[in-house]
């Protein structure tokens, strides 16, 4: 019974998606209940498969679609890695979707039905063993991300979809014609029957197969936002509604996923002459990609565009450190992975809250009086004491919260994330020596974090202590409700740092020996029997 559980995250939201098609649109609140009831089983499911993966640490499951053996069959595999990325999916749906009952469930058609499809796809992008189902994941999961993209009214919010959706298929172009290269060369395309060949290729296949694995890497990096190929994000995510932007902040840690299994398993230290490939590419990427979303973030006015540039720099951060495969590395970055996608998730689901009530220019304007100064004349200012709404309260110390995260300040888990990292960068030659690349990434990820805190403490200040007109936002529990759940899950991550960092130690020195993984997903076949 255990082991059907690791289709039940992909059946669940296709069976699911498939019924809310059924029911008609006009029945908003019928199809609300079914979304969250479905999405409430996928939490359930992510976290009895994260419980068993940290219950037995060399527990994997490979779940032989209609019983065909690897690598002839489809096969779903769950590891620690996986089994955290779908329960962190899961629960960053449940906060999505609840935050969507205020009112942006109702903004368009077939919302609900979307939202499950997406789920399907992300969860299988996490869960499948080899490269065309991948393939056939991503298609879903962007399929609907287009449809959710364009959910709502607006021409910013039309112009920019277009925009992503262009880009997104020129990717899948990309995708197909990298693993038809990599198919042509090594005759498979699962992951586990490709770590196995890899190593035997010489001459030219081997310089087809990498030729192949680069363009494949080229539509990863792509939807993970590496710069210069991650230009359309910002303008994407801050145009998208806050429930949908709360779900694309993970639909950037798809390609990170992707690129982060495949070097370890494909081209990682028993690769051959493929070992290592790629990761000088991802270490002067990543760092050119904080580097840019960190100039991103100063310059943004709005905090919209704050947390898609914040998206930027935790996909930069991610793809870094992997282009250094260390173990301790890799934990620490798993780490501040889930950190900085539960405030970045957070911080989309606060944008309409702290924008409401206040005019288009507000932004703008607090700059500009930061700039030039207020020509009002001190004499004539009055100090008078204004009681603070206990909304107004809550909603402050909740964007203080994700402020904190998302830059990496003590006391919270974004500090522990990138300490984590840094203390893991500098001992990866054992004390002999610091490289001069260790020391520039471990500055960009004090930087950046300063670059942050500046962004988002200057427009706290403005949202928060300058009063430039407009109402007090008026908001809902259901509202207020996922912001304190995702909040709530960063500080316990805080308070059980130590076991989840054995947790993330033992994803990544398992990611980093895919000796087992291989042997349980082709079982006597990695021996050579082989027909």
């Amino acid at each position: 019974m255990e082991q059907h559980l690791a289709v039940l995250p992909i059946v669940l939201p296709l069976l699911a998606g498939a019924a809310l098609v059924l029911i008609e649109d006009r029945h908003h609140t019928v199809k609300l209940v079914i979304n969250i009831v479905a999405t409430l089983l996928l939490v359930a499911t992510g976290l009895v498969l994260l419980a068993g993966s940290t219950s037995d640490p060399a527990r994997i499951i490979a779940y032989q679609i209609g019983d065909w053996p690897a690598p002839y069959g489809i096969v779903l595999v769950v590891d620690r890695l996986s089994a955290l990325m779908v329960a962190l999916t899961s629960v960053l749906a449940l906060g999505a979707i609840i935050f969507s009952a205020a009112r942006w469930h109702r903004a368009g058609q077939h919302f609900h039905s979307l939202f499950q499809l997406l789920l399907m796809g992300l969860n299988g992008a996490f869960l499948t063993g080899d490269l065309f189902n991948l393939f056939v994941f991503f298609e879903v999961m962007l399929a609907a991300s287009y449809g959710l993209a364009l959910h709502g009214s607006g021409r910013s919010r039309v112009k920019a979809s277009l925009h992503y959706i262009t880009m997104n298929l020129a990717t899948s172009s990309l995708f197909l014609i990298g693993a038809t290269a990599i198919y042509g060369v090594a005759g498979t395309l699962n992951m586990a029957d490709l770590a196995v060949r890899i190593p035997l290729l010489s001459g030219s296949d081997l310089a087809l197969l990498q030729t192949g694995a680069a363009i494949l890497g080229i539509a990863f990096l792509v939807k993970a936002g590496m710069w210069p190929l991650g230009m359309w994000l910002p303008t994407t995510y801050a145009a998208a509604a806050p429930p949908v932007a709360a779900m694309f902040a993970i639909m950037s840690k798809v390609g990170v996923y992707v690129v982060m299994r495949l070097t370890s398993l494909l081209f990682g230290e028993g690769s051959g002459a493929s070992a290592h490939f790629g990761d000088l590419v991802l270490q002067y990427g990543g760092l050119a990609t904080i580097a840019f979303g960190t100039v991103g973030v100063l310059a943004s006015q709005g905090v919209a565009r704050i947390a898609c540039f914040s998206v930027i720099v935790s996909s930069g951060t991610l793809l870094a450190v992997n282009g250094y495969e260390n173990a301790g590395v890799t934990a620490g970055a798993l780490y501040y992975l889930v950190s900085s996608t539960l405030g970045l998730s957070c911080l989309f689901l606060l944008v309409e809250l702290m924008e409401r009530g206040r005019s288009p220019g507000d932004d703008v304007l607090a700059v500009t009086l930061e700039a030039y100064g207020d020509d009002e004349d001190p004499e004539h200012e009055q100090e008078v004491g204004v009681a603070t709404p206990g909304s107004f309260a809550a909603l402050g110390v909740a964007f203080a919260c994700c402020a904190i995260l998302i830059a990496g300040m003590p006391p919270l888990s974004g500090f522990l994330g990138k300490f984590a990292i840094i203390h893991a960068l500098f001992g990866i030659d054992g004390g002999a020596g610091i490289a001069t690349g260790v020391w520039v990434l471990a500055g960009a990820l004090i930087v950046s974090g300063l670059a942050a805190t500046v962004a988002l403490m200057r427009t706290g200040i403005n949202t928060f202590w300058v009063s430039l007109g407009g109402s007090l936002p008026a908001i809902r529990w259901v509202e207020i409700t996922p912001v304190v759940l995702l909040l709530g899950l960063g500080v316990t991550l805080t308070v059980y740092a130590q076991p989840v960092m054995d947790f993330m130690q033992a994803a990544a020195t398992s990611l980093h020996a895919p000796g087992q993984y291989t042997q349980q997903v082709l079982g006597d076949l990695h021996n050579g029997a082989r027909p």
